[in-house]
């Protein structure tokens, strides 16, 4: 698959979009207290506006991808730090527990770290575009 100009945009838009609405939505507006008490290291409420925060970073920047490589570079980085650290988890936690604890905690714990598999490796595929065109 060719990653063309408008679907890397797109790409870029659709990212932040699930990275804002994501943990809203699974946070119930940051009041559900499952998802931080389950990993409260990196998704306390603190944890889930910082994510928000990459969203909005993701979507201002979507036009403008071609002269940011190396921001691309570090979102590569963010989205295989929360990629591991997901990974990790399920390997080392039960998610029926939380699904019997919370639904909705449930299903953003199962989720969000193929989310961030997924976008890891489109911004990686578009920095490794970018790098080609230099």
């Amino acid at each position: 698959m060719k990653l063309s100009n408008e679907i890397i945009k797109k790409g870029f838009v659709i990212a932040g979009i699930m990275n804002i609405t994501g943990p809203l939505i699974f946070s119930r507006f940051l009041t559900n207290e499952t998802i931080p008490e389950i990993d409260p290291n990196v998704m306390s409420n603190f944890g889930l506006v910082q994510i928000a925060v990459w969203g909005l970073i993701y979507i201002t920047m979507s036009q403008k991808y071609e002269q940011l490589k190396w921001l691309i570079a570090v979102f590569v980085m963010e989205k295989l730090i929360y990629s591991i650290n997901w990974t990790s988890w399920m390997m080392n936690n039960s998610l029926t527990s939380v699904f019997e604890k919370d639904t909705m905690a449930g299903i953003f714990y199962t989720i969000y770290g193929i989310n961030d598999w997924f976008f890891f490796l489109f911004f990686s595929l578009v920095f490794l575009k970018l790098s080609k065109q230099t």
